[in-house]
């Protein structure tokens, strides 16, 4: 059922975001530090007979902290041009799964790079990477993991990540780095627009389908499903810590990098998701001064547009790459 505003009111929805006054310095420090590791993208080809239209390689690159991310690397078999590469970020609790789960782009005729969540990958979908860094205590999942600060927060390590995860594809010499998309569902689209925001000069096109991870102030107050119910049973326990931990959000918060998008973007919402309730997302994207565009799913909760958004990335992606 509808549980947010009407459709109408979601269209003007442009809600005052508590922005840190040092969100770019912040976020220029931290690219900054993880400069310091070199990259080191590998690219080792994986041999399977069930990827004859598919070259598939096992991928890796060095993270936040100089951390080995795995990922995946998929290109149209036999192709010897540099063509226009997708790079996907994975859905909460989810991992890099298996190459066969990822052919999309490829039957279209792009190259798709599909980083692996550090630390996720148990839920839904298997992935490969753990989290090395310790964090403080939490309430089970990671929206509250290295809470106590925006440094130990655990989105500064995964955005981190996504951001040399766009690197590392751009290094493959199939790829022409100056065609690169970010795309991403929920989580994975939340992370999309944060790579999106920080590297403007690296990104082509950003796709985000039902985007997690903005408003953060808002999601926990009118939705009680997780992941944002991580969120207040944590500050239902840690009573004194609610102020500096809506801080921490701020620094990681979609309404922040969406002010800061100026890459043409394509997003979905659906006007019945309890998980990502749609004025978070409106929220954010109402504030994106870019060319953009949005479909709105209105019968659907978090699954969105599934097929019918598959299409309408086909069709933007192939408009503009």
């Amino acid at each position: 059922m509808l549980t947010d505003l009407p459709l109408e009111q979601l269209w003007d929805y442009e809600p005052p975001i508590d922005e840190p006054d040092d969100f770019d310095g912040f976020w220029k420090t931290t690219l900054e530090t993880v400069s310091r590791w070199d990259l080191d993208p590998s690219f080792e080809t994986v041999s399977n007979p069930a990827y004859r239209l598919i070259e598939v390689a096992d991928a890796a690159f060095s993270g936040y902290g100089g951390q080995r991310i795995r990922a995946w690397f998929l290109q149209p078999a036999g192709n010897t041009e540099r063509i226009p590469c997708v790079v996907t970020f994975r859905g909460y609790g989810g991992g890099r799964s298996f190459p066969f789960a990822h052919y999309e782009p490829c039957v279209a005729g792009f190259a798709h790079f599909v980083m692996d969540n550090r630390g996720q990958g148990s839920t839904w979908s298997p992935g490969d990477t753990p989290d090395a860094a310790a964090a403080d205590p939490q309430f089970p999942g990671f929206l509250t993991r290295g809470l106590g600060s925006p440094e130990s927060y655990y989105y500064r390590r995964l955005i981190t990540d996504a951001v040399r995860a766009v690197q590392a594809a751009a290094s493959h010499p199939a790829v022409d780095p100056g065609r690169i998309a970010v795309c991403g569902a929920s989580q994975g689209g939340g992370v999309a627009m944060a790579v999106a925001a920080l590297i403007p000069q690296s990104v082509k096109l950003l796709l985000a389908d039902v985007p997690f991870l903005c408003h953060f102030r808002r999601a926990i107050e009118i939705t009680d499903q997780p992941p944002y119910a991580e969120i207040t049973a944590y500050l239902a326990c840690h009573r004194d810590r609610i102020e500096q931990s809506l801080h921490t959000l701020s620094y990681f918060d979609g309404c922040c990098f969406a002010s800061r998008i100026r890459t043409p973007s394509l997003f979905s919402v659906a006007l019945m998701d309890q998980t990502c309730p749609p004025s978070t997302v409106f929220a954010a994207y109402n504030r994106i001064p870019a060319r953009k565009e949005l479909r709105v799913y209105r019968y659907n909760g978090h699954e969105g547009g599934d097929v019918f958004q598959t299409k309408e990335r086909m069709r933007f992606l192939h408009e503009h790459l």
